[in-house]
């Protein structure tokens, strides 16, 4: 049965060589191998090259692959990984119900956000209706632009604010929908071009 990797990013050579350092003899010998492994290890990593600890990193990695076995003088602080700092709390991720997902949540909370707005400010309110209604249009054209309609955005604004922002699709400022159709990106995917 085969050992599992400790660092399978390294590879099972790499691993096979970490296991051959712990049995040399010599200390002097141990070490020159200990840091050609690690060199070696570097140039399987170059991309993250760059960080500040890298080589701390990589030190630590050996160590950890020789199940700490390996007595050699370590040039940096070696951290056992039972005693590294174990994050326990998780960020918590949102879990937003979207009525419709066309939309989103950032502009759902907008849209209902308007209907809470009072009337003290009529041209703040108008000018937001006018945004958010223009945004929720070009939402459903880049969702699905058969479905693309004056009413519908107007009767979904209405249900977002429970009736307190109306507005009449036949005269209302909504942007053009062969303006609109004309900036959205035609979806390629799934098709493939023919060779010729």
């Amino acid at each position: 049965m085969r050992k599992r990797l400790i660092q399978p990013e390294y590879g099972r050579c790499v691993q096979q060589m970490v296991d051959h350092a712990v049995t040399i003899a010599d200390r002097t010998k141990r070490q020159q191998c200990a840091e050609t492994i690690v060199a070696l290890m570097a140039r399987m990593d170059e991309k993250h090259s760059h960080e500040d600890d890298f080589y701390k990193k990589l030190w630590n990695h050996l160590a950890a692959m020789s199940d700490y076995q390996l007595d050699i003088d370590y040039p940096v602080e070696i951290l056992r990984v039972d005693e590294r700092p174990v994050i326990t709390d998780h960020l918590p991720y949102d879990q937003h119900r979207i009525q419709k997902r066309h939309y989103g949540h950032i502009l759902e909370q907008l849209v209902e956000q308007l209907g809470e707005m009072d009337d003290s400010d009529p041209d703040k309110k108008e000018e937001l209706t006018y945004l958010l209604a223009n945004q929720m249009k070009r939402s459903l054209a880049n969702w699905n632009k058969n479905v693309l309609d004056d009413h519908k955005v107007a009767d979904d604004l209405a249900q977002y604010t429970d009736g307190k922002v109306q507005i009449d699709a036949d005269h209302f400022d909504f942007i053009s929908t062969e303006k609109l159709l004309s900036s959205v990106p035609v979806q390629t995917q799934g098709k493939k071009k023919k060779k010729k």
